[in-house]
């Protein structure tokens, strides 16, 4: 089940990924901040099921890793604090996004979901503090929802 979700992360992450046009990450000293947002409609039933997130098109998820950098290699997933604001483009109006965390093996992500309108376009303002660290970073996406 694990490694159903932890694919569907990475095939979102690489399909945002190539529909933007640029890589979904922020590198940031040493360590590399993954992050995406979708409609929760792309997850499988099953998927959605195992941690408790509902399908829809007018929801939205929030998908969050990190990466400490080591030469040579794809890095190693950390545990980190990550908090997340969002902000309607058009009104201004934020709202905080509950994240919590999901490991798998040694990996570890960060989810949050959260109701989106048709066409509605939030920039998404992120903390993350990796373990071992006293000060967090910011990483910042934008994303346009379509709904219908």
């Amino acid at each position: 089940m694990r490694k159903v979700f932890t694919m569907i992360v990475g095939l979102a992450l690489m399909g945002t990924a190539l529909v933007a046009g640029a890589e979904n990450a922020t590198r940031i000293s040493g360590y590399t901040i993954h992050h995406n947002a979708m409609t929760t409609d792309t997850l499988t039933p099953k998927v959605a099921k195992a941690y408790n997130i509902q399908r829809s098109t007018a929801r939205g998820m929030l998908n969050v890793s990190v990466i400490k950098d080591k030469p040579g290699t794809t890095g190693t997933s950390v545990k980190a604090k990550v908090s997340a604001m969002a902000s309607n483009v058009l009104t201004g109006h934020a709202r905080l996004i509950d994240m919590r965390e999901v490991t798998e093996g040694s990996a570890t992500y960060y989810i949050g979901d959260f109701g989106v309108g048709d066409r509605e376009t939030l920039n998404f303002e992120l903390q993350v503090t990796p373990e071992g660290r006293s000060t967090p970073f910011t990483a910042k996406l934008s994303q346009q929802f379509f709904t219908n």
